[in-house]
């Protein structure tokens, strides 16, 4: 008898597996369409769900993420990223999720702000000035990359003899004005001086070729010419102040670091030297006069310019370096005045902030 009923609970235990066994799949096919069935793989060897880089497809939430890294805040570069932003906007509304980021001067913030740009797979990233190009360049060499307000890509990319096209997944707009035509105007204001100070940071290499440009220029026009480089704000005032006191006309190319401490050289020069500038942002902080570019243009050109690249209209490798379409004679009235100095004809007043 007890050998009757252990062997009828075996059974039964039997027959209750096998039920169980059988509604488990039967449950695993209902949760699954047959697609999802042939393409479901483990988790460790899924690729990541960017978009092949030649479809330019926007990510899942059908936006293009793009990165903004700006070396510091001052009017120039502000005014670039600002003409970079609506120009994409305008060109694709409400197609783009834009990653504006600012490094406040700091260029090891610049390779920290691009290598998370490069970590999160953006779509494209726009470095605002040379120390963000540099970065993204030494970050990616898949992740298209368009420049501004840089002055020369071949100084900064350290491409010998430079046609204008870089070739790789580098493009973008230079904030370059004609040196020539720079030293010209030193020499229009002050045909008589004898000697001109160049100023600039020496950290930054298209500085270093601005000053060389304008020196040879300034030299064929008679004056004798010395270069007086800082090496940051530690030390920028004590060099501005041996350019003032041994010079007849200070210069200052387009330099961020100078660009965002015109203060330290307004300081020094307000009333005693004039100081020409390479750009606007530079000339309304301490300078007299300076042949102006829009840098909401050349920003808005890079827009324009990205736009082509996310939709596949434009191969960034094939992309020439673009160039501000015109140059403004600007002077600033506050230090023409300080200088008692007579504008020359043809220039316009920087506006008052």
């Amino acid at each position: 008898m007890k050998k009757t009923v252990k062997l009828t609970a075996l059974l039964l235990a039997l027959v209750m597996s096998l039920s169980l066994a059988a509604c488990s799949n039967t449950g695993e096919k209902d949760t699954k369409s047959p697609s999802q069935a042939e393409n479901t793989q483990p988790v460790e060897s899924a690729e990541p769900s960017a978009a092949p880089a030649e479809s330019k497809e926007p990510a899942g939430d059908g936006k293009y993420v793009v990165g903004i890294c700006q070396l510091a805040p001052h009017p120039a570069l502000d005014a670039a990223t600002e003409g970079f932003i609506d120009a994409l906007n305008e060109k694709l509304p409400g197609q783009v999720d834009i990653q504006n980021k600012n490094a406040s001067g700091d260029t090891p913030t610049c390779a920290t702000i691009i290598n998370g740009f490069v970590s999160d797979n953006v779509d494209l990233i726009m470095a605002n000035a040379t120390a963000p190009l540099q970065a993204a360049a030494s970050a990616t060499n898949t992740i298209p990359v368009l420049g501004t307000s840089i002055t020369e890509y071949g100084v900064a990319l350290g491409i010998d003899n430079f046609s204008g096209t870089v070739g790789t997944n580098v493009s973008g707009t230079s904030d370059l004005a004609p040196l020539d035509q720079q030293a010209e105007m030193i020499k229009e204001w002050y045909p008589d001086a004898k000697t001109v100070g160049l100023i600039y940071c020496s950290a930054e290499p298209n500085s270093q070729y601005q000053v060389d440009n304008v020196q040879k220029k300034l030299e064929e026009l008679g004056y004798t010419c010395k270069q007086y480089p800082f090496s940051d704000t530690n030390d920028m005032a004590s060099v501005v102040q041996d350019a003032v006191d041994n010079n007849d006309v200070l210069y200052v190319p387009t330099d961020n670091t100078a660009a965002n401490n015109t203060g330290i050289v307004n300081n020094i020069c307000q009333g005693v030297k004039p100081v020409f500038a390479g750009e606007e942002g530079i000339c309304g902080g301490c300078g007299v006069a300076t042949l102006s570019i829009s840098y909401y243009d050349i920003g808005y050109k890079t827009g324009e310019m990205a736009a082509q690249i996310l939709t596949g209209e434009a191969d960034i490798a094939a992309m020439p370096i673009e160039y501000a379409p015109q140059f403004v004679k600007k002077y600033n009235p506050v230090t023409c005045e300080a200088l008692n100095i007579t504008v020359p004809d043809g220039y316009e007043a920087i506006a008052a902030e």
